[in-house]
């Protein structure tokens, strides 16, 4: 029985030993993918990620804390501009900073997490042509696994932890993006109405303005002309 009882501790700690060797030998990275197709242009998608704060409208994280703390600094959709969050044990605390930016096309990312765990990975989004008036956007987000990071991968990998949030924000960009779009065309539609109707208005005015003066000439001619014929008469 005592032989038994220190058997079964040695055994745990073998398969403990053995568990954390294999840990060891998973990947030093990790890289999550998503993409989604939307149809309006490029620079309106573009506007949505390169602009922190339009990321209120869309991103996956916004609405779960309230109460969640922001702070903006730098010009938005320039490089050196950031974003930084602090708040419950859902979001955490962490910053973004744009690190390369090349308008409508790619927008590069440091994510830098402070809380619950301190890591930093580069996170880009593409925006590729997709059709006429329509684009791919691409989310990625690569990054190194620490020894914990690998361990806890075991039981859930990083795509299964944030590839469904990846999904969400991007189905929101999706209809933030082609309601921006819809209602720049037909504000443009509408500019364009009201520009050719001003440009109708305006020819009609011309129009009317030219046979005004073209009337008066005439009838002075004919009014000289029955004079002169009259005076003639009279002579006679």
């Amino acid at each position: 029985m005592q032989r038994r009882i220190l058997i079964v501790p040695l055994v745990v700690a073998m398969v403990a030993v053995v568990f954390l060797e294999f840990a060891a030998t998973r990947s030093g990275t990790y890289e999550v993918v998503r993409s989604t197709k939307i149809e309006a242009p490029a620079p309106v998608v573009f506007a949505q990620l390169a602009d922190f704060k339009a990321w209120t409208a869309w991103s996956p994280w916004e609405g779960k804390d309230p109460q969640m703390k922001k702070t903006y600094d730098g010009p938005a959709g320039a490089v050196g501009s950031s974003y930084a969050w602090q708040g419950d044990e859902k979001v955490g605390e962490g910053k973004m900073s744009i690190t390369e930016i090349t308008p409508p096309k790619t927008l590069k990312l440091r994510l830098e997490f402070i809380k619950p765990f301190a890591a930093v990975a580069t996170t880009t989004f593409d925006v590729a042509p997709a059709g006429d008036n329509a684009v791919t956007a691409k989310w990625t987000m690569t990054g190194t696994n620490s020894f914990m990071s690998k361990l806890f991968g075991m039981v859930k990998s990083m795509d299964a932890m944030i590839g469904g949030d990846f999904d969400k924000g991007l189905a929101s960009l999706k209809e933030v993006s082609e309601t921006e779009a819809k209602k720049q065309a037909d504000e443009a539609a509408a500019e364009k109405a009201k520009a050719d109707e001003a440009a109708a208005e305006k020819a009609k005015a011309d129009e009317a303005a030219k046979a005004a003066e073209a009337a008066p000439k005439g009838k002075g001619k004919g009014k000289g002309k029955g004079a002169k014929a009259k005076g003639k008469k009279k002579k006679h």
